[in-house]
C-alpha cells in the first residue's frame, strides 16, 4: 500500500519548481539506478545462489533481462523522468498498462521477500520505494503531457499502481506454498532490475553534459550501491 500510495507524489511535483524538481529528479535517478544494481548483486543474487542451483540461478537473470526488455519494447513502456521529453506520450493507456504490469512484479518481488524473512523484506520494500519515486513523478508527466487533466492523470496512475498490492498477495502465497518459486523469482527480478537501471536509468543520467551534475548524480549512484550495503550488514532481529 505504501508503494502503491508513491503514485500520488504528482500532487507534490505540481507545487514544486520545475528547475529544482528536475535537480531532485536528477539525483533520485542516480540513486535508485545505484540501489537497484545494489539490490540485484548484492540482495537478491546471494539470496537466490544460496537457495538453487548456479547454473539454473543465472538462467533465470537472463530470462528476466529478456522479459522485461520485451516489455519495454513492445508495451513502449518508458521511465520517463522529465515531462515532455518522452518520445511514447501519445501511448498513455498503454503506459498505464506497462506500469501495471510493472507494479505487478514489484509486488511479487515484495511478496516473496517477506516470504523469506521480514528483514528481507523490509529492505527490498526499501530499494523498490526508491526507484518508484522517480518513476512515478515521470508517469504523472507522460500522462498529463499525453492530454490527461491533472487530476485524471493521477486517478489512473493510482488506479494502475494497485496491482503491487496483487502482487504482493500473489508473491507471498505461491512463495509459501511453491517451494520453487521463490529461488526462480529473486534472480529473474534481479535480471529485471538490472535492464531498468543499465538500459533505462543511467542513458537518462549521461543526457546532460554539465560536469558538476554528472559528478552529483555518480555520487548519488554510489550512495544507492553503499545503502543497500549497509542495509544487508544490519541485523535481522
Amino acid at each position: 500500500m505504501i508503494v502503491s500510495s508513491i503514485s500520488l507524489i504528482g500532487i507534490f511535483a505540481l507545487s514544486l519548481n520545475e528547475k529544482f524538481l528536475n535537480g531532485i529528479l536528477f539525483l533520485l535517478i542516480g540513486f535508485s539506478a545505484g540501489g537497484l544494481i545494489g539490490a540485484a548483486f548484492l540482495h537478491l543474487l546471494p539470496e537466490a545462489l544460496e537457495q538453487g542451483q548456479n547454473s539454473v540461478i543465472f538462467i533465470y537473470i537472463i530470462l528476466g533481462f529478456i522479459s522485461f526488455f520485451v516489455l519495454e519494447r513492445y508495451l513502449h513502456w518508458r521511465h520517463c523522468h522529465k515531462e515532455g521529453r518522452c518520445d511514447i506520450h501519445a501511448f498513455t493507456y498503454l503506459n498505464l498498462i506497462g506500469d501495471g504490469i510493472h507494479n505487478l512484479a514489484d509486488g511479487l518481488i515484495i511478496g516473496s521477500s517477506f516470504a523469506l524473512s521480514i528483514h528481507f523484506g523490509i529492505i527490498t520494500t526499501l530499494v523498490i520505494v526508491f526507484h518508484e519515486i522517480p518513476q512515478e513523478i515521470g508517469d504523472f508527466g507522460v500522462l498529463v503531457y499525453g492530454g490527461f487533466s491533472k487530476a485524471k492523470a493521477l486517478f489512473y496512475n493510482y488506479i494502475s499502481s494497485l496491482t503491487c498490492i496483487l502482487g504482493t498477495a500473489i508473491g507471498y502465497i505461491l512463495s509459501t506454498r511453491v517451494g520453487n518459486f521463490s529461488i526462480f523469482l529473486l534472480p529473474f527480478i534481479a535480471g529485471g532490475f538490472i535492464y531498468i537501471a543499465a538500459c533505462d536509468l543511467i542513458p537518462e543520467l549521461h543526457k546532460d553534459p554539465d560536469l558538476k551534475k554528472s559528478t552529483l548524480s555518480f555520487l548519488a549512484f554510489l550512495a544507492g550501491i553503499l545503502f543497500i550495503f549497509f542495509a544487508r550488514l544490519l541485523p535481522a532481529h
